[in-house]
């Protein structure tokens, strides 16, 4: 029997997520444990799972473990795998600074993911990650009960389908309690499909949209960092622009994209540890059991000096 395990809760603009301390890899980490510590009711509740291992020690990234000494092992709230999260990766390096794990240079904190390896600079409020270069590649379509929207594939490292509303169609009116549907031709593996609206410009960007997510394996969430560089992307594209700052509002918060002068690719905004604490993982997911099962024992390392 698995004994109790180490567990940080933390959150990027909503999306939230269970952190496990497994420097070496030892964690018998199961689909079905994942579900069940994001199960919002028998669990601790999230989105997904962060498991923080050594790169070295992880046999999907040990060949990384030049670049990066700690990989983010992210796994969907249904116990499946993704490439990237972008709202994850902010979280996964907030982690690691406050619990002292390791320290930012003057370049950044390397993270190594599914994806590759990107590098976040790590504010006192939020974090900015210079992410993998999206990539448009493709016209097809999501539908919503009766509505059916086209859209633009785009490979932020993961999939993306990135849908614009027009003629009056009300982001909020959209049903998300069910995923929508897609051209699996497009997607064989599967899809984040993002709807957005255009908003009025806010200081300090170029661009202004708000959007909703339905994230593969997970539903909707309050925010996604990589369906928000997605969105950015094709907000910048259909303005004709190659550089520009674009403000992407979700309902969990604002989530900000930057392509440079340069070429690079950005992802900013807020990355939040709430707390800390240790779960019997024998009793997650069992009807009747103790409700103490997950018990937050302190306020999270750097609590204060993450704000929304």
């Amino acid at each position: 029997m698995m004994d109790r395990v180490l567990f940080t809760k933390g959150h990027g603009a909503g999306n939230d997520f269970v952190l496990l301390p497994d420097p070496d890899g030892a964690l018998e980490l199961t689909p079905e444990l994942v579900a069940a510590l994001c199960d919002r009711h028998r669990g601790i509740g999230a989105d997904g799972v962060l498991r923080v291992v050594r790169t070295a020690k992880h046999p999907e990234a040990a060949g990384m473990a030049a670049d990066a000494d700690w990989f983010m092992d992210y796994w969907n709230a249904d116990g499946s795998f993704a490439e990237m999260c972008g709202n994850g990766v902010r979280v996964f390096s907030r982690y690691l600074v406050a619990s002292g794990l390791t320290t930012p240079g003057p370049a950044g904190l390397p993270v190594a993911t599914r994806a590759g390896v990107v590098r976040a600079l790590v504010g006192p409020a939020e974090i900015s990650v210079h992410m993998t270069t999206p990539r448009v590649y493709a016209a097809s379509t999501a539908s919503v009960g009766a509505l059916t929207v086209p859209g633009m594939a785009v490979d932020c490292g993961n999939p993306h389908l990135v849908c614009a509303l027009h003629d009056g169609v009300p982001l909020d009116g959209l049903d998300l309690t069910v995923a929508p549907a897609f051209d699996p031709g497009v997607f064989p593996g599967g899809t984040n499909v993002e709807f957005v609206v255009a908003a009025e410009p806010v200081a300090g960007t170029d661009l202004h949209v708000r959007m909703r997510v339905y994230e593969r394996g997970s539903g909707e969430t309050q925010a996604c960092g990589s369906g928000a560089l997605a969105v950015g992307a094709m907000a910048l594209r259909d303005a004709g622009r190659d550089a520009g700052v674009v403000a992407v509002d979700l309902p969990g918060g604002r989530l900000t994209v930057t392509a440079d002068e340069q070429g690079r690719w950005w992802l900013a905004g807020p990355a939040v540890l709430v707390a800390s604490g240790e779960v019997d993982p024998a009793a997650l997911g069992a009807p009747g059991a103790d409700d103490q099962a997950a018990v937050p024992v302190s306020p999270a390392v750097g609590g204060p000096a993450a704000q929304h």
